[in-house]
């Protein structure tokens, strides 16, 4: 009886089931059958095959095409920077022109930044990183044009290659960062805004003239303050023209490195 009773519950439970299944929800039949068609819905396919030589050819050069009018617009920026840039260099000369007609501060202007490189012979004593007296004028004319601007503002320290060893700077890299860091110093004492400044040392991995001479090792020994129109811009246009120089001479290294070495 018991296991009569049971099969029974099992064919009520069956059947039961059998009906539920059986009766569909129109209106819930029709919210799934749209959901489905919107979901698998896809752009009509053409019947016609794809042809491979000169229309495959003509789609690559039409995508080329919109490549270089895309990089065609990167030159109005760049002229706008040059303008500013331009502007920057001329405000920068007229107040340190004094210095300029002596042979002791050069300002150049690229497109995207303005250098104001200044001989160290006029910045510090030999071997050391601490400001000449005389040297506090013409940087403190320097900051009044720079604080008045928003511009990125890297600093850079170079030497030449004659090796230094002392407590103080183990090595030309200290030295460099040193310089670097005591105009950065000086330049925020005067108003410039120090979130807006870098100061980087390169040692004399980055020289501008032969180490051979006397002449050479005084142009290497220099400060310079780069004025930004942007903080990548510089970085990205010297990584482009080291790799360039490097793919020159055959072989991919740092900045710095000697042809060949890791």
């Amino acid at each position: 009886m018991v296991s009569y009773a049971d099969f029974v519950t099992l064919l009520f439970a069956f059947f039961v089931v059998m009906y539920a299944i059986s009766s569909v929800n129109e209106g819930k039949y029709r919210v799934l059958a749209d959901t489905m068609t919107e979901a698998f819905k896809v752009a009509p396919k053409s019947p016609e095959p794809i042809q491979i030589g000169k229309q495959n050819t003509a789609i690559s050069s039409s995508k080329n095409e919109d490549r270089i009018k895309t990089i065609k617009i990167l030159p109005k920026s760049e002229r706008s920077y040059e303008k500013e840039m331009k502007q920057i260099a001329e405000t920068v000369k007229s107040a340190v022109q004094p210095l300029i007609d002596k042979g002791l501060i050069k300002v150049t202007q690229d497109k995207l930044w303005v250098e104001i490189e200044m001989n160290t012979s006029i910045l510090f004593p030999s071997a050391d990183a601490e400001l000449e007296e005389d040297a506090i004028p013409p940087l403190k004319e320097v900051a009044k044009v720079l604080k008045k601007l928003p511009n990125a503002i890297d600093v850079e320290g170079h030497t030449d290659n004659l090796p230094i060893n002392t407590e103080q700077f183990p090595s030309n890299w200290e030295l460099s960062a040193a310089r670097a860091a005591s105009v950065v110093n000086l330049l925020a004492q005067n108003g410039v805004d120090p979130r807006r400044m870098s100061a980087i040392g390169y040692a004399q991995f980055r020289p501008i003239a032969a180490n051979t001479t006397a002449a050479g090792r005084l142009r290497n020994r220099r400060v310079k303050i780069v004025i930004l129109a942007d903080k990548n811009a510089r970085r990205l246009v010297e990584i482009d023209r080291d790799r360039s120089h490097a793919s020159k001479e055959g072989v991919l290294s740092a900045p710095g490195n000697e042809k060949g070495k890791p």
